[in-house]
């Protein structure tokens, strides 16, 4: 997206907040950020096409940041899957999008509506991938009737105690609350052997969300934390060596993570200094990290 085409957006979704979707029409958007009808159209088709880009660069604005968090940690941590949460909530009271999604909701659009429903599974595919990360493989066949339940149990409990709470709304003592209950949940349904819905089920709601872009940055993080694991066992004795290691596979996540697009050039020269670790050159894991990059 393009400086001025990014702009409109950030225009328009000051409009949107202060006057509301269905209020603020296109001429209100033309006027406000300074461009002609003609150049309005030749970046979206509609005002509804408008709304999904405010929403999507939000979202990417957020997701990448709750990447970064996973930088160097440990994936089944689950004291980074709080600060992932909450992360999520300042980000969704900063843009301020809750109104706008309640007003989507209520509407007659159906396309912005399907468009919400389609972020909603986007985010119950995330926290299912996240608490098989934090579980274990054992509580798969649970993973996302757990996920729905505390995405649920999230929702109802943001809502209702920033209503009561207001303006000592505490974010942190809500997701760790519910983060204990589900924990509770995933030991009973595993000990009762109960499942509502497949895991597997996520791949019909989202059929092209598979193999994506963000599945590649999910997959470099899992091949790093297991090669810097190596790196941990192997280099114990040899300090300087592991921290150019460390020091080069945190620069290879950067660079895919923070850069559109990243600059393979440094990156080959990185894997290749890995591979010159006469300790790393021929694990599994430095071959995986590889392919990994590879298939990207």
């Amino acid at each position: 997206m393009n400086e001025r085409k990014q702009l409109v957006v950030k225009y328009a979704h000051e409009l949107f907040i202060e006057k509301g979707y269905q209020a603020t029409s296109i001429q209100d958007i033309l006027d406000y950020s300074g461009i002609s009808k003609g150049t309005f159209y030749n970046y979206f088709s509609s005002k509804s096409e408008l709304l999904k880009a405010v929403f999507l660069s939000a979202k990417e604005k957020f997701e990448t940041e709750r990447n970064e968090l996973l930088i160097g940690q440990n994936l089944a941590d689950i004291e980074i899957f709080i600060k992932q949460s909450e992360l999520q909530i300042h980000s969704n009271k900063s843009s301020k999008l809750f109104s706008l999604y309640e007003e989507i909701m209520i509407s007659n659009d159906t396309d912005l509506k399907n468009f919400i429903t389609h972020v909603k599974f986007q985010n119950i595919h995330w926290l299912s991938k996240r608490f098989l990360e934090i579980f274990g493989n054992e509580k798969k066949p649970y993973i996302l009737d757990c996920a729905i339940l505390y995405s649920g149990m999230m929702h109802q409990m943001i809502h209702f105690n920033s209503l009561a709470k207001e303006p000592d709304f505490n974010p942190t003592e809500i997701i760790r609350y519910c983060v204990d209950r589900i924990k509770t949940i995933f030991e009973d349904v595993s000990r009762a052997n109960v499942q509502l819905l497949e895991p597997d089920l996520i791949k019909q709601w989202l059929p092209e969300f598979f193999h994506t872009e963000q599945d590649f940055h999910t997959a470099l993080l899992h091949s790093a934390t297991d090669l810097k694991k190596v790196i941990f066992k192997l280099c114990q004795d040899d300090e300087a060596e592991r921290v150019k290691n460390l020091k080069l596979i945190h620069f290879i996540q950067e660079e895919f993570l923070q850069n559109t697009d990243p600059r393979i050039f440094l990156i080959e020269s990185a894997l290749l200094s890995l591979n010159n670790s006469p300790k790393l050159k021929d694990t599994a894991e430095i071959r995986e990290f590889e392919k990994v990059i590879a298939n990207n």
